[in-house]
């Protein structure tokens, strides 16, 4: 069971680096499975039935859509938790768990939206 994938961006990942794909935030997960080699867990609903597995890198070539981008630099990791936390399709306790998770001082972005003047720009979507 290999304890590294080689993502369509060239990027390689092992299960601790998180990568974006299909516009969320995912990790590597490696399986001893008949059918799959690995699955991809959401960072925030992993080891839920939202894991989408592969039965290898051919297949996750296939499924590599535009809003998938593999590894983020710290910077572009907050940018997304600020496009993130403008998009009703999350709660604040999803980005801030996800917050939590991302290299670096992208979970610096959560101090950033403290206050209330920053939850009234955000209710208002400035």
């Amino acid at each position: 069971m290999p304890e590294t994938l080689e993502l369509p961006s060239g990027d390689v990942v092992t299960p601790d680096d998180v990568f974006l794909y299909e516009g969320y935030p995912y990790r590597f997960v490696p399986l001893d499975d008949e059918e799959y080699a690995f699955e991809l867990a959401p960072l925030y609903w992993g080891d839920s039935e939202l894991d989408v597995p592969f039965t290898g890198r051919e297949a996750l070539v296939a499924q590599w859509g535009e809003e998938s981008r593999g590894t983020l630099t710290e910077d572009e990791w907050a940018a997304w938790l600020r496009e993130a936390r403008a998009d009703d399709r999350y709660d604040d306790d999803e980005i801030d768990a996800i917050a939590r998770e991302l290299p670096g001082d992208a979970a610096d972005e959560r101090e950033e939206r403290g206050g209330p003047l920053a939850w009234l720009r955000r209710l208002l979507g400035g």
